[in-house]
Order: C-alpha cells, then structure tokens, then sequence
C-alpha cells in the first residue's frame, strides 16, 4: 500500500474533514482515503471481464466460443524486442 502525504491544506478544509470524519465515525485519514476511493474509484465502473463478456454477447458467440477465452496459455510470456 502507498504513503501519500498532502502538504499545505488550509485550516478550514482540515477542520471540515475532521468534523466529516467525526460524523461517519472515522479518523481523519480513514475519511480521507474513503473520499479519494469514492472519487477515483466509481460504483458505476465497469470491469474488463464485464466489458468483455458485453462485447461478446453483442457480438452473438455462443457459450462454447466463448469459454474458449477462460482458458490461458500456459507458454511463458516472451519479452518484446523493440529494435
């Protein structure tokens, strides 16, 4: 997990994120995080797995083309040459 740390945040602002957090019954630091998640990490968002199966369905594959993606190569990856 990441350290971040906010410098310089007005007087005001720090008093409302203390009384905020005093209402959810969070520290300070607990609320802050819970904004930033709620901020940066939507409930609407859509996974890649979600956005693939929609794909896959409009596209009309059936069950069994499509069970042919959950099965993963076992060959190791191979780095890229660039040159």
């Amino acid at each position: 997990m990441a350290v971040l740390t906010v410098r310089n945040v007005p007087d005001e602002v720090h008093r409302a994120l203390r009384v905020r957090a005093a209402l959810r019954g969070r520290s300070t630091e607990a609320e802050v995080r819970a904004i930033l998640e709620e901020t940066v990490l939507p409930e609407g968002r859509v996974g890649l797995g979600s956005l693939l199966t929609a794909v896959g369905r409009r596209a009309g594959l059936t069950e069994k083309e499509s069970a042919g993606f959950a099965q993963r190569d076992p060959t190791p990856g191979r780095p890229v040459d660039l040159e």
